[in-house]
Parts: C-alpha cells; structure tokens; sequence
C-alpha cells in the first residue's frame, strides 16, 4: 500500500515539475541537510537565454526535493506505524509479563506450602524415631536382664569379672545364641594375690569389669550427673548403704536427692531432698564422712555441707584453679575441678594458668579445705574424659564415647612420677559424664548418658615405674 502511495505522490511531483518548467518564475520548497524547510523563488534572467549548465538543472532539483519530502514523510508515517505496533506490543509484553509474573508467584507460594508441609512430616517423623529409638533401647535391656536382688542392686546377667564373650554373642547380632553360666560371687578382697597388697588392700589398678546398671534418669535433667554412697558416712542418720544422687542439668542445681538404699535407688523412690545452700558447678563433687564436697557455681570456692546438721560447715577458694570451662575435661561440661576421695583422703584435680591446663593434684584438709600438698602431671587435663583417684594413684580416662576405650595415664603421688597405662574400660551407654572411686565397695560410680552404672575394679602389687 505504501509503495503505491509513494508512486502516486512521484508521478504529481513530476507532472508538478513539466508545469512549472514552463513558467517564468517557480517556488522551489526543499529541506536542508540538517532537516529544515526552505522555500527558493526561481526567476528567469533577462539577459541570459541559459546557463552554462544543462537547462534541466532547475527541474530536476525540484524533483530532488519533492522527493527528499516525500522520503520524509514516509518516513515520518512509517515511524509512526511502527511506533503505535510498538506500543501495542509494549501492552501485550506488559501483560504477558504480568500473566508470567502471576504464574510464578502462584508456583513460589505453592512451593512454600509444600515446604511447611514437608517440614512438619520431618518433625513428626524425628518425634517418633525418637519414640522408636527410646522403645529399642527398653527391648535391648529386657532380653539381657535378670533381677537380682542382693542389697538392693539390679544387675545385668553379666558373667563374673575376668569372663571374656565374643561380641558375635551379644545381643543385637545376628549369630546371637543363648548363653547360661554359674557364677560365683568372690569378695574383692580375694581377687587380690596373696602378698600384692598391704594392710589397707592398696596396689595399681589392674581391671575394670564390665558396667553394671542400678537406674536410668526418665527426663532431660538426667542426662548427666552425680550419684555415690559414702565410703566412711558418719552418725547413725545417714550410713553407708544411703545412696546420693544430684541431677546438674539446670540453672540452679541446689537438690541433693537422698535414698535409703541401692534398692529404693533403683526405684526411684528417695527419702528425702536437701537443698543445698549454694548452687552446684558440673559432676566434680564427692561424698566423704558425712559431708558433700562441691564447687560452687561460677566460681573455684570449695563448699563442704555436713549432712548431719545440713548445713554449709566450711568454704574455702582452691587457689588459682580455673573454673567454668577454663581447665575442664573432654567433654566439657564445665568439669574444671573435681572432687574426690580415696584411701588416703580427700583430693582436687584441676589445673591452673600456671600448670598451662596440665592436671594439678592437691590433697585437701577434709575439715577446712585447705590445700597440704600438690602435684603437678605432664597430661593435659582437656585431653582425658575424667579422673578419680585410687590409693593416691590419679588414673584418667582417655575417651567418654567410645565404647571401648581405655584407662590411659596413670600419676602416683608417692613417687611424682606419672606414666601411660592400658586398662580396657566400657562406656556402654555413649556419654560418660562422671566416674568416681567408692573405696569401701572397691568399685567405680559412673553417670553414662542418663544411666547410673558401677564398675567392679580388682587392684594388684604396688609397682612404681617412670615416664
């Protein structure tokens, strides 16, 4: 259509052109080079007939700029049907965009609701994996477990300690088959060789049984702990069959559980709670002639609460100990100093800025928590899961995890020399938070991931080696 528009407009400029060729005069209208109209008015010399150019010059210059107006205004008219296609198509771009913009948004909330769906079944699905794992862990007791009842403690049906079974027969596994076995209960006493041991039964440790389960905490507060009996309880209120249990997961650990017995422990049923007049700082704290030893919360002070008066007797700072995970053990659980007892007394292990985190044993006065003497080791104290001390001897474990690990360092205070053992030690439960020597049971009180366990432990002859 456009072509025939501009042919037509040619052919009137043309005829325009003839016409005025024969005039006298012509109006000449053309644009410049910058665009702009210009109007020329042509009139014929008197003087001359022609120039010395062609006399078709003038005609074929205003055909020139007719035509250069006319390229122009088509010019102009196809800009501007080009620019109203243009802004239609910018409409339908704008509402295409709209549309995809709509979709997706649609997609993305839909996506979402997918999202939140899916993590709420993730969340059902780990609340009843949990369920199934804790219904698991009832099950793998059952089958493994006989009650017995001799002063009042549960016992697995373990063999007798020095018994070895293959795991391939434990339960759980595939090629488990049932297994019977007499057993006869032996003092401690006679486990030790005749002349391995002097007069108060002291010697290195030489093994450590098999755990034995007396309770499992039922709530978050249970997962780690302390809990012992007194080796030298004294007055009539409290003897040595009373087991004491403290649950330090909290803020503000005052509750001092007390049991009649092994028996009534196992149940679950105490005689009585005390609160303690200061909070108590991690698992480090010990039971000894009558009185709790503990540290303080947020602090290296030594707190000793007689039970008989249940009252704080005496309290004492442990001189430059570091305290609220400065020195603690592996595990954490601000366990920078710990408390305990052993034939020759009451101990602290813990270290100091000046030991540079290496284990530091002092023996404390049992009546005002003085220090009488101390010991620094060559092993650093963030290096061991725990400690407890046997016949002055400090013993430390290398691992609260791994379920076969071993009794790895061992440091005696009668010499100062200190030197790498290999006792084999169970943590059965995965988590040992606590391991403490009850030396008139001549056994380990252990808190392993919410289970209270002991461990019998057999002592041999006095040896003193070096590094």
């Amino acid at each position: 259509m456009w072509l025939q528009v501009f042919f037509l407009c040619l052919s009137c400029l043309t005829l325009s052109s003839q016409s005025q060729a024969q005039d006298r005069a012509s109006l000449r209208r053309s644009n410049d080079a910058t665009g702009r109209c210009h109007y020329t008015f042509t009139v014929a010399s008197p003087e001359e007939s022609s120039c010395s150019r062609s006399s078709m010059t003038p005609e074929m210059d205003g055909v020139s700029s007719r035509l250069t107006l006319l390229e122009a205004l088509v010019s102009q008219l196809i800009a501007g049907v080009d620019g109203g296609t243009g802004t239609g198509m910018g409409v339908n771009a704008e509402e295409g965009l709209q549309e995809a913009y709509s979709k997706v948004t649609g997609e993305r909330n839909q996506l979402q609701q997918d999202k939140e769906r899916l993590n709420r079944q993730v969340q059902e699905l780990q609340r009843r994996l949990d369920e199934l794992s804790q219904e698991a862990e009832s099950l793998r007791q059952k089958p493994c477990q006989q009650t017995h009842i001799s002063g009042g403690t549960q016992r697995e049906n373990r063999p007798a300690s020095g018994m070895y079974i293959n795991p391939a027969y434990e339960f759980g596994n595939g090629s488990y088959q049932e297994m019977k076995a007499e057993v006869t209960e032996v003092p401690a006493s006679r486990l030790i060789p005749e002349g391995n041991h002097n007069s108060t039964g002291c010697g290195e440790l030489q093994s450590v049984a098999d755990p034995v389960l007396h309770r499992k905490a039922d709530s978050i507060t249970g997962k780690y702990g302390v809990w012992l009996q007194d080796p030298e309880p004294q007055g009539p209120n409290y003897p040595n069959k009373t087991v004491w249990r403290i649950d330090t997961v909290g803020k503000d650990v005052r509750q001092l559980f007390a049991y009649e017995d092994m028996d009534q422990f196992s149940r679950g049923f105490p005689m009585k709670v005390l609160v303690l007049p200061e909070p108590v700082e991690s698992t480090g704290a010990t039971m000894y002639r009558g009185s709790l030893y503990y540290q303080r919360k947020r602090s290296r002070t030594l707190i000793r609460y007689d039970l008989a008066s249940e009252s704080l007797a005496s309290r004492l700072d442990l001189p430059h100990a570091g305290f609220h995970g400065q020195h603690p053990y592996s595990w954490g659980g601000y366990t920078d100093i710990d408390l305990v007892a052993d034939e020759q007394g009451l101990w602290a292990i813990y270290s100091t800025s000046k030991a540079k985190g290496a284990i530091v044993i002092s023996q404390l006065d049992p009546e005002s928590l003085e220090v009488r003497k101390s010991w620094e080791t060559n092993i650093r104290k963030n290096t061991v899961a725990n400690a407890f001390m046997v016949c002055g001897r400090l013993y430390t474990v290398a691992s609260y995890t791994a379920p076969n690990t071993t009794i790895n360092y061992m440091f005696d205070t009668a010499t100062g020399v200190g030197r790498a053992v290999a006792v084999p030690f169970k943590n059965k439960y995965r988590y040992n938070s606590m391991v403490d020597y009850n030396h008139a049971q001549r056994k380990l009180y252990a808190w392993d991931n919410f289970h209270m366990v002991t461990y019998d432990i057999r002592l041999g002859r006095a040896s003193h080696g070096s590094n």
